[in-house]
This record gives structure tokens, C-alpha cells and sequence, in this order.
């Protein structure tokens, strides 16, 4: 009862994890403009994603353009559109795997083939988080590269936005619920292993019977 509880566990945070990873891809704010200047007041930010490019005025008022030309963008943000698009259809085969497989359900009798179905959907999950992981960390590394880099030139400094630290967050919730899945799967299948048979030697009595207390 304990390792269906956390497999439901596991699968939630799978879930949660699946839908932070849709909705950082969504968010246009990947990049976010960077206030290094002296003048305090900001007449308008940037954000940059995926998809997306906004620009938001100091009144309010926000205007977004979408992507012209798919060949003429970075190869990070064509990368962290595949992978957010791969991780978002795999997250959906890995909740529909581990939903048939899952102990709380009857969709296949109980055994070894039930263990094996519900341990390949917690690993789909952990290879979205891992997917998942390399634009995250790409674009990182270049908004921290530009930002110390000298050559750059202020107005084009950016810094990590909010669509980094949720998918960070989804990533967590990937891996664990992943982890959590595959090994309460492997321990259920233990314990529903079958028990070495156990025969009593056959002893004859002195009357040349065999003892009835040996067949149990």
C-alpha cells in the first residue's frame, strides 16, 4: 500500500513537472533585459523566448511579435523549441505508460509485465527532465556570458527570466517523480516475487508408511 502511494506521488509530480515544462516553452521570458544603467527610471523591457519577442512599455502596455523566419534564429532558441516540443509530446506518452501500468489500476494483471510498463514510464519522465535540461542551461550560460563579457554593450545585456527558473523547477520535479516511480516499481516487483518452494523429505515409518505429518 505504501509503494502505491508513493508511485501516485511520483506521478503527480510527473504531471507537474510535465505541464512546468509547457508552460516555460509558452513564456516569452527565456531573456529579460538587464537595468545596469545609472538612470533609474526604464522607459520599456524586453523579453525574449521561444517563440516570441515582447516589449513592455513603463505605462503598461505590453506588445509582442512573433518570430518571423525559423531558419534564421539562434541555434539555442531552435534547440529549446525541439526539445521543449519533444519533452512536451513524451511527457504525455510517459503519463499514459505509467497510467496503465500504475497499481491502482486494472488495465494488465499484476506481474513482472505491470513492474516493467509503469518502470519505462518513470524512465520517459526522467529523459524529459534531462531533455530538457540542455536549453535551460544553454541559454544560461549565455546570459551570463554576455553579461560579463566587456565587449558587449550595455543595452544588449540580458538576464535569466522567469521561464528559466520554472523549467529548472519542472526539470526537479521530472527527475524526482521519475526516480520515484522506477523504484517503487522495482520494489513492488519484489515483493510480488514468488517464494522458493519448499518440499518436505519423504521419511518412511517403521511400518514401512510414509508420515502424514510430512504432507502439509
Amino acid at each position: 500500500m505504501t509503494s502505491a502511494a508513493l508511485e501516485i506521488l511520483g506521478l503527480g509530480l510527473g504531471i507537474l513537472g510535465w505541464v512546468g515544462v509547457i508552460l516555460a516553452c509558452g513564456l516569452p521570458m527565456w531573456q529579460v533585459s538587464a537595468f545596469i544603467d545609472v538612470n533609474i527610471l526604464v522607459a520599456q523591457t524586453i523579453w525574449e523566448g521561444l517563440w516570441m519577442i515582447c516589449v513592455v512599455q513603463s505605462t503598461g502596455q505590453m506588445q509582442c511579435k512573433v518570430h518571423d523566419s525559423i531558419l534564421a534564429l539562434q541555434p539555442e532558441v531552435q534547440t529549446g523549441r525541439a526539445l521543449t516540443v519533444i519533452v512536451a509530446l513524451l511527457g504525455l506518452v510517459a503519463l499514459m505508460v505509467t497510467t496503465v501500468g500504475a497499481q491502482c489500476t486494472n488495465c494488465i494483471r499484476p506481474g513482472k509485465l505491470k513492474s516493467r510498463i509503469v518502470i519505462a514510464g518513470g524512465a520517459i519522465y526522467i529523459l524529459c527532465g534531462v531533455l530538457v535540461l540542455i536549453p535551460l542551461c544553454w541559454f544560461a550560460n549565455i546570459v551570463i556570458s554576455d553579461f560579463y563579457d566587456p565587449t558587449v554593450p550595455p543595452s544588449k545585456k540580458r538576464e535569466m527570466g522567469a521561464a528559466l527558473y520554472i523549467g529548472w523547477a519542472a526539470t526537479a520535479l521530472l527527475l524526482f517523480g521519475g526516480c520515484l516511480i522506477c523504484c517503487c516499481s522495482c520494489s513492488q516487483r519484489d515483493e510480488t516475487s514468488f517464494p522458493v518452494k519448499y518440499s518436505a523429505p519423504r521419511r518412511p515409518t517403521s511400518n514401512g508408511e510414509y508420515d502424514k505429518k510430512n504432507y502439509v
